[in-house]
Order: C-alpha cells, then sequence, then structure tokens
C-alpha cells in the first residue's frame, strides 16, 4: 500500500472533527508532495534544522502548517518560533516564559500547546497535573502567548484500556483547565485542543477527545524502529 492509499483509508477513519498531523521526520520532501497531493496540510517535525532544510523545497505549497512536536529547548526558542506554526511540546514555565519574551521580536505568535505528564514515565517531560494548575496565574501574566490547549503521549506498556484511561484524565483537565481561563477571562488560554494518539494508540485518544492526532510510520511505513516519543 502506497502513501497515497494509506492516507485514504486512514482518513476514512478519522472523525471529521480530528485534525491528521502527519509526521514527517525523515521523510523525503517527495513523500511530503504526495501527502499535499491527498490533502493533507499538516506536517509534524522534531527537529529544527530538519525542516529548515525541507521549507525552501516545499515554497510552493501553499496552506502547509509546520508543527513542532519534539522536545524543545529554550535555547532553541528563537528558531522555533521562526518557522513553526504550532508547538506542541511547551513542557514547563521557564520554556513557556522564554517563548514569550522572544515573540515580539521574532514578529510570529504561533499556536501552542502545554505538554503534560499525568503518568510516571522517565522518557518523558512534561507538566504534572499539579504543576500546571499552579502555574495556570504565571501563564495568564503572559498575554504574547496563545495557547490552545494540551499535549499528551502515553507511556509505554499501559495498553488499550490504560491509554484511554490516560487520554481521558487529560481531557478532564483541559475541560476544567479551559473552564478555569474562561471564569478568569484569560483569552490567551483557551483549551481547545487536545494532541494525544500517535500511530500505536490514536482509537483511544479518539475516544477520549483528541482534535489532534500524531501519525508518521501509519502513513509513511518504518524509517526507523518505532519509538515512543513525541515525534514517533
Amino acid at each position: 500500500m502506497g502513501v497515497a492509499e494509506r492516507i485514504e483509508w486512514l482518513r476514512s477513519q478519522l472523525p471529521a472533527a480530528v485534525r491528521l498531523v502527519a509526521v514527517t521526520k525523515q521523510v523525503p520532501v517527495e513523500h511530503i508532495r504526495e501527502a499535499y497531493a491527498c490533502g493533507l496540510r499538516d506536517f509534524g517535525e522534531s527537529r529544527i534544522q530538519e525542516v529548515q532544510q525541507k521549507i525552501p523545497q516545499l515554497t510552493d505549497l501553499q496552506g502547509v502548517s509546520w508543527h513542532l512536536i519534539g522536545s524543545l529547548q529554550r535555547n532553541k526558542a528563537r528558531p522555533a518560533l521562526e518557522v513553526f506554526d504550532w508547538i506542541h511540546s511547551v513542557d514547563s514555565f521557564p520554556l513557556a516564559e522564554r517563548l514569550a519574551s522572544l515573540m515580539d521580536s521574532v514578529g510570529r505568535r504561533p499556536r501552542l500547546l502545554l505538554q503534560v505528564k499525568l503518568a510516571a514515565d522517565p522518557s518523558k517531560s512534561g507538566w504534572s497535573q499539579a504543576e500546571l494548575e499552579a502555574a495556570l496565574p504565571r501563564l495568564a501574566a503572559l498575554p504574547q502567548l496563545d495557547i490552545r490547549g494540551l499535549t499528551a503521549i502515553a507511556p509505554l506498556g499501559l495498553g488499550e484500556q490504560g491509554n484511554l484511561t490516560l487520554f481521558g484524565r487529560v481531557a478532564a483537565l483541559a475541560r476544567d483547565l479551559g473552564r478555569r481561563a474562561g471564569e478568569a477571562g484569560w483569552q490567551h488560554i483557551r483549551m481547545e485542543e487536545l494532541s494525544m494518539g500517535m500511530s500505536g494508540d490514536y482509537p483511544q485518544a479518539i475516544a477520549a477527545g483528541a482534535t489532534m492526532v500524531r501519525l508518521g510510520q501509519v502513513l509513511f511505513g518504518s524509517r526507523l524502529p518505532l519509538r515512543r516519543n513525541g515525534d514517533e
């Protein structure tokens, strides 16, 4: 099955309201063009240097949104702001503060998702529920940010029911944070997006309320051994 057939099959499985972010790390630009021709407009990358090399080769593709789905270090915040339209991996207040401090000088305001970690996983970063609830007033004091929701990655080995439970907790947290932000009038904090679900667990994520799924191997086939990381 080729890329076009995989995309057609997958789109038939996804609810219309769920945004499909095609993970294109290590995917050649020819396959990105093929995915674009099939109607995909959202592409996820994990490395700034890689997307900086791809974008100049794809300037003729209109309406593309680039998503940063890998971890982001504070010293890479400026180039990330310069090239990405969405950043899924804002995993700490110092990183959020750094992004806010740079937005005026960069002149771009990508949409941000706060990455949470609601289950023990030493290989992932992210806010605990308590950390994020405590930080909410400080995030509210950074109106430069355009916070649209949460990102979550399920640890290995939870199983389908465990994944579903975890993603459900993330959705509940987003609803609570959104309610609090709405009541306080923090208009730059909107919990309307849930980025969760990858090739191995996207059905459970969608069942729990995901609005974005990040899929790579199920679209483009195996590039490297499957990794349970933000970028697959």
